[in-house]
């Protein structure tokens, strides 16, 4: 599992520099910018939620123990 959740990490970590070199910053806010902003951001929450899951699955290591 730990694997898994790396590999998803490392994936969702790229996705967010692949948009940031998308991002037109003179307009931030139009086309396909603004396609690119979502991106960083929906790629942020996975990042997030990942690393939840991750401490979750020590924390139950640790009470199974």
């Amino acid at each position: 599992m730990k694997i898994f959740t790396n590999i998803l990490l490392l994936i969702a970590i790229a996705l967010i520099i692949v948009n940031v070199f998308l991002v037109d910053f003179n307009k931030p806010l139009e086309g396909n910018s603004m396609i690119a902003l979502i991106g960083i951001a929906a790629s942020f929450c996975a990042v997030l939620i990942l690393l939840i899951f991750r401490m979750s699955k020590k924390i139950e290591e640790k009470l199974k123990n």
